[in-house]
């Protein structure tokens, strides 16, 4: 546990309780979202599919990486993960991007996953706000996921018709924004 990184948030004037609150619920949407885009990653098939599948993955394997990042900064903050897989689930900051009922149905696959995007885009933006300016580490942690869960959702949204993003994939480099805190 990081003593005076903690006491330094605080006297910045975060509560440290919700910021690590925040941040576990978000860490659960992370591996929920690495789960559940695995499985919607493996039914991506036939000719509209195969299209999304390497950006799906791309989406999944960095969702996977921001949890990895997510864990050190809950732990300095003198917070922790449960020790229960189902409740960690339970507690995620953004609903389940589950298959839909009809998995060969790509819009309604498209429309799971920008969903899911534009959820971890709301709760990063929070957790920018809340430790802007305050707690440096978290800040730039957050805003490193913020950059790439709008690079996801910008894809998506993309595949939907909503127009143009300026945005492209990804080749090769995976987490860009957040690989500094994986090292």
């Amino acid at each position: 546990m990081a003593k005076v990184a903690q006491e330094m948030v605080e006297k910045a004037g975060v509560d440290i309780k919700q910021l690590v609150e925040l941040l576990v619920k978000n860490a659960a949407a992370e591996l929920t979202t690495f789960y559940y885009y695995t499985i919607l990653r493996i039914n991506l098939i036939g000719l509209e599919g195969e299209g999304i599948k390497e950006i799906a993955e791309t989406a999944r394997i960095e969702d996977r990486n921001h949890f990895e990042a997510l864990v050190p900064r809950i732990y300095e903050l003198g917070g922790r993960l449960p020790d229960d897989m189902k409740a960690f689930h339970d507690i995620s900051a953004c609903p389940p991007a589950r298959l839909p009922s009809k998995p060969t149905d790509i819009k309604a696959m498209l429309t799971i996953l920008v969903n899911a995007e534009r959820c971890a885009v709301k709760g990063y933006t929070h957790i920018c706000d809340l430790t802007a300016g305050k707690d440096h580490r978290t800040y730039d942690l957050s805003l490193a996921i913020l950059n790439e869960e709008i690079e996801h959702e910008s894809w998506f949204s993309e595949f939907l018709g909503e127009g143009p993003s300026g945005h492209f994939m990804r080749r090769g480099d995976t987490s860009p924004f957040v690989s500094k805190f994986l090292r």
